[in-house]
C-alpha cells in the first residue's frame, strides 16, 4: 500500500475536540483533553463563586484580573549579590544573608520589620495575590483563595484590591523594593584598584598587591641615632591579618634607607635636597628590582615621606599637595581639582631637562613644584605614584588637623573643664584633665575628639561666645567625618554620608576662618586641611581606610627600638636589626604552631578591664548567646535587698514590681506560669544578684559580632559604676541605667533580670537648636520611683550617657564612641519629631 494511503488510513478523529490526529496517539490526546476541560471546568466554577460574591458586596475581586499578575521576585531583602571579574569566567552570585555570614554563628535576628507584606496595604492582598501568582489554579488552590475570600468577607481582615493596574503596580514596587543589590566595600579586593588591576592581566593571572610603608624615626626616645625601616605587607591576605605584626602574614620590615647626615651650610640648598631625593630613590629601587617587571604598589607613609615618593617641594610648593594640583593659597577653600600623574610629571620633568640652562629647568619644575630627580616608581609597571599614595588617618586627621589645629584652637576658647565628669567606657581613655597633656600616642589623641562637644557644649554656647559655639559646630561636623572614614565597611549609603559630613565641615569651617582670624590669627592654608578631600575616593579606591593605616607600622618602631636598645652594639646598627628581626620572625612562625590550638580554646577568655575569667570562657556556645551575667554576688532576700537599698527610691515596692513584670513576661513569651498561677513572691524569696553584663549583638557597620561588658557594680576599681543600656521592649528603644542585677529562679528555670531606671522623658524645645546644630542626642531621666524590672535579652547593647551640668537630670548620648550606636543615634535623629 502506497505511504500516503496507509497515513491517511490511519487518521481518527477526537470525539471530545474534534480534532484529527494519529490513532496510535489518541489515548495520550484523549487524556490531555479531559485534562484541559476539566481545568475549565475548575475555572468557571471559580468564576461563579466569585461572581456570586461580588454580588453580595463581600468581594470587588475579578478572577481574570488575578491570572495576569507578574511573577513573584525571586530574590529577598538583604540578598548579597557577588559579582567576579570577567576574567574568572563565573557567573554573578546570590546568596542569602545568612549563608555569605561574615563572623560566627548568631541568633536567629529579630525581625525588622512587622509589616512584612507591603507595600501591599494588608496580609491579606499579598497572600490572594500570592497564590494567584502560582498560576496553575488547581483545585486546592481555588479552594485556598477562597477560603480567604471568605475571611475578608467575615470582616477578619480588609482586602482593598480594585483592579488589574494595581495588582500590577504593586508587584513592580515589591520587585524593586526586594532586589535591590547594595555594593559594600571593606577589603581593598573589594573596592575599585584591584578590579581594574585584574581586568588588565591575562586571562590566567592573579594580581599579587602590597603596600609599602617608610617612616624615619629615633632609635631611642633620646640622642640622635635614627632608623629608616621600610615595611611591607601583603594585601591578598585579609586585614586583620596583615595589620597584625605579631603573627605570620603582618608587616615585615624588609629594608633600611640610608639617611643623609644633615649640612647646615647646605641644608636648604637646592642641588643638597635634589640630592637626599636622589639618594632615597636609587636606595628605594634595590628593593623593587626583583619585582620591578611585574609590580603593583601601594604606598602608605606620612606627609613628609610622601612629597619625598612624589618628589614634590611640600609645604612652600605651588602645588603642595602629592595627590592633586590645589594651588598653596587654596588649600583651606572648599574645591575639586585636577589630579596628578606620573606620566604628567616625567613630561615635565623631561621637558625642563631638554632646556639649555639650569634656571630655566628650575623654574620650570618650580611652576609645578616638582623636583630635578627621576622617580623610581616611574619603572614599576602599572603604578602610578600619586594614585598609589593613600590617605593617612593617624598622621593627617588623629596627630594632623586635630592635634596641631582643631584641638589648638578649642584650647583657645575653653580651660578644659567637664572632662572628668565623663562616663567611663571601653577603649577609651578617661581623663581629670586634658589641657596640660602633652600626647604622644595618636590613638590616646583621638580620646578628647570623641568627647568633646560633650564637654564644651555647655561652655561654648551661642550666648557666651559665638565664635567659640561655631567651632564646636565645625568639630561636630569633623566628628562625624572622621567616624564614617574609620567604618571598617562601607555602603554607598554611608560613603554619601561620610563626603555630605565632610562638605558641611569644610563649609562651616570656612565660615569660622573669615570670622575667627583677626582674633586667633591663624592660618588654615596647609596640606593636611587639604588632604582630607580625597578620603573617599581611596575608599571607593583602595577600600576602607584601615586597609593602608600607618597604625599598625608606627607599632613596629618599638620592636625596632628594642632591638636596637639589647641586641646591638649601636655601631652600623641596620644589619644587626635586620638580622635579629629575621631571628625574630623565624621564632614567630615555630611558636605560632605550638600556640595556635591554646590560642584558639582562650579567645575571649579574660575581662579587658580587669583581667578576670569571663563567664563561660572557653565555651564556644557562649559568643552566640546574647547576654549573659557573670560575677554572681550570692544569693539574697528580698528583705536583705531592702534593708540595704531602703533609702534609694528606686527599690521601692521592689518585688511588687518583680511579680508584675514576671505575672505579664511570661505568658507574653508563652512560659506557663507554675502551676497556671500568678506569681507571688515573698520577702524571704531569693534572688542571686550579678555584677557584671556580657552582651553580644550584630554590628551594623560589619555585620560581626561585638561585644560589651558592662557593669553594675558598687566598688569597680573603688568607685561605683553604673553602666547604660539602650533596650528595647514592643519595639520601641529607650535609654536606661542599671540599678541591679539579678537572676530570678521561677518553676525551675533562671531567669536573667535587670533593675533599670529609664530616660524615656519627653523633652521640651528650649535645648532643640543647640542640641540640633551639635548633633547631641538628649534624653531625660524619669524619677527614681519609677524604675522598671526588664530581662536582659531585651537589652539592644552598651551606651555611655555623659551628664549635662546645666541640667540636672539630663544626659547626652556619647554617640561618637561608638559606631554601632553612632548609627542608631544618626536614625533616630532622622526621624521626624
Amino acid at each position: 500500500m502506497p505511504k500516503s494511503k496507509q497515513h491517511r488510513s490511519d487518521l481518527v478523529t477526537c470525539d471530545q475536540c474534534g480534532a484529527v490526529v494519529r490513532a496510535r496517539g489518541l489515548v495520550s490526546h484523549t487524556e490531555s483533553c479531559t485534562k484541559k476541560e476539566q481545568e475549565w471546568l475548575e475555572d468557571e466554577e471559580f468564576a461563579g463563586i466569585v461572581r456570586k460574591a461580588e454580588k453580595k458586596g463581600q468581594c470587588s475581586i475579578h478572577s481574570s484580573d488575578v491570572l495576569d499578575i507578574l511573577y513573584k521576585p525571586t530574590h529577598q531583602l538583604d540578598d548579597i549579590q557577588v559579582k567576579y571579574h570577567p576574567h574568572s569566567q563565573l557567573p554573578p552570585s546570590v546568596h542569602h544573608f545568612s549563608e555569605f555570614s561574615r563572623s560566627c554563628p548568631m541568633e536567629a535576628a529579630v525581625p525588622r520589620n512587622n509589616s512584612p507584606w507591603e507595600p501591599f496595604c494588608t496580609r491579606l492582598d499579598f497572600e490572594i495575590a500570592e497564590i494567584a501568582l502560582e498560576a496553575a489554579m488547581t483545585k486546592e488552590q481555588t479552594n485556598r483563595l477562597l477560603s480567604l475570600v471568605h475571611q475578608s468577607a467575615s470582616g477578619k481582615d480588609a482586602f482593598t484590591l480594585q483592579n488589574h493596574d494595581e495588582v500590577h503596580s504593586l508587584w513592580d514596587l515589591a520587585f524593586q523594593h526586594y532586589t535591590r543589590f547594595v555594593r559594600f566595600i571593606d577589603e581593598l579586593w573589594t573596592a575599585d584598584v584591584f578590579w581594574n588591576v585584574q581586568s588588565h592581566l591575562p586571562l590566567d593571572a592573579k594580581p599579587l598587591v602590597f603596600i609599602l610603608y617608610a617612616d624615619k624615626n629615633k632609635l631611642l626616645s633620646f640622642g640622635s641615632q635614627k632608623g629608616y625601616p621600610i615595611i611591607a605587607c601583603i594585601v591578598n591576605l585579609p586585614v586583620h591579618i596583615r595589620n597584625s605584626n605579631t603573627t605570620v602574614g603582618g608587616g615585615r620590615v624588609v629594608g633600611w634607607l640610608p639617611i643623609i647626615v644633615e649640612n647646615q651650610k647646605h641644608t636648604k640648598k637646592k642641588k643638597y635636597v635634589d640630592f637626599k631625593n636622589a639618594v632615597w630613590h636609587a636606595s628605594f629601587y634595590q628593593l623593587l628590582a626583583s619585582v620591578v617587571k611585574h609590580s603593583n604598589t601601594g604606598f602608605c607613609a606620612d606627609y613628609e615621606e610622601q612629597c619625598v615618593m612624589a618628589l614634590i617641594w611640600g609645604l612652600k610648593g605651588k602645588f603642595p599637595c602629592p595627590i592633586c594640583l590645589v594651588p598653596q593659597d587654596q588649600q583651606s577653600v572648599l574645591g575639586t581639582y585636577e589630579l596628578c600623574t606620573s606620566r604628567q610629571s616625567e613630561d615635565i620633568l623631561h621637558t625642563a631637562r631638554s632646556m639649555p640652562s639650569e634656571k630655566e629647568k628650575e623654574n620650570h619644575l618650580k611652576a609645578f613644584s616638582l623636583q630635578n630627580v627621576q622617580n623610581v616608581f616611574s619603572r614599576i609597571l602599572h603604578t602610578d605614584v600619586h594614585h598609589a599614595l593613600s590617605f593617612d588617618c593617624l598622621h593627617t586627621n588623629e596627630e594632623g588637623l586635630w592635634c596641631n589645629h582643631l584641638w589648638k584652637e578649642t584650647k583657645f576658647w575653653i580651660l578644659g573643664q567637664n572632662f572628668d565628669t565623663l562616663p567611663r567606657w571601653s577603649n577609651l581613655t578617661h581623663f581629670s584633665s586634658v589641657m596640660a597633656v602633652d600626647f604622644t600616642d595618636g590613638t590616646v589623641l583621638g580620646d578628647p575628639l570623641k568627647i568633646i562637644i560633650f564637654a564644651a557644649q555647655d561652655i561654648l554656647s551661642l550666648s557666651h561666645c559665638k565664635l567659640g559655639y561655631l567651632l564646636l559646630c565645625c568639630i561636630r561636623y569633623y566628628i562625624e567625618f572622621d567616624v564614617y572614614a574609620s567604618f571598617k565597611v562601607h555602603m554607598e549609603d554611608t560613603i554619601a554620608a561620610g563626603m555630605l559630613a565632610l562638605q558641611k565641615f569644610l563649609e562651616i569651617m570656612g565660615e569660622y576662618i573669615t570670622e575667627s582670624q583677626p582674633k586667633t590669627m591663624k592660618n588654615w592654608n596647609f596640606p593636611k586641611k587639604h588632604l582630607i578631600s580625597h578620603v573617599f575616593d581611596d575608599i571607593l579606591a583602595k577600600g576602607m581606610t584601615r586597609n593602608y593605616s600607618t597604625k599598625p607600622n608606627e607599632k613596629m618602631h618599638g620592636s625596632v627600638q628594642k632591638i636596637y636598645l639589647q641586641c646591638t652594639n649601636f655601631k652600623n646598627v641596620a644589619s644587626q636589626i635586620l638580622h635579629y628581626d629575621e631571628w625574630l620572625l623565624t621564632s614567630m612562625s615555630m611558636r605560632i604552631k605550638l600556640d595556635e590550638l591554646d590560642e584558639y580554646n582562650q579567645r575571649d577568655s579574660l575581662d579587658p578591664e580587669t583581667n578576670e575569667i569571663l563567664p563561660d570562657a572557653g565555651n564556644l556556645e557562649s559568643t552566640t548567646v546574647h547576654a549573659y551575667l557573670g560575677s554572681s554576688q550570692g544569693n539574697h532576700s528580698f528583705s536583705d535587698i531592702m534593708h540595704l537599698h531602703g533609702t534609694n527610691r528606686a527599690f521601692t515596692d521592689f518585688w511588687m514590681k518583680l511579680n508584675s513584670f514576671l505575672n505579664g513576661f511570661l505568658p507574653q513569651n508563652d512560659i506557663p506560669l507554675p502551676d497556671g498561677r500568678c506569681i507571688h513572691l515573698h520577702a524571704e524569696d531569693m534572688v542571686t544578684e550579678f555584677w557584671f553584663l556580657c552582651i553580644h549583638y550584630e554590628s551594623l557597620v560589619g555585620w560581626c559580632m561585638h561585644q560589651d561588658l558592662l557593669r553594675c557594680n558598687l566598688k569597680f576599681y573603688g568607685s561605683p559604676r553604673y553602666d547604660c543600656v539602650l533596650v528595647s521592649i514592643a519595639d520601641k528603644p529607650f535609654f536606661a541605667r542599671f540599678m541591679y542585677m539579678f537572676s530570678c529562679l521561677i518553676g525551675g528555670t533562671d531567669f536573667p533580670l535587670a533593675l533599670i531606671y529609664p530616660y524615656d522623658v519627653s523633652i521640651p524645645s528650649s535645648h532643640q537648636r543647640r542640641d540640633n546644630d551639635l548633633g547631641l542626642w538628649r534624653v531625660r531621666a524619669k524619677p527614681r520611683s519609677s524604675s522598671e524590672i526588664i530581662s536582659v535579652q531585651s537589652i539592644i547593647q552598651g551606651v555611655a550617657l555623659a551628664n549635662d551640668p546645666e541640667t540636672p537630670g539630663d544626659y547626652f548620648v556619647t554617640h561618637t564612641v561608638d559606631n554601632d550606636i553612632f548609627l542608631r543615634i544618626k536614625a533616630l535623629q532622622a526621624q521626624p519629631l
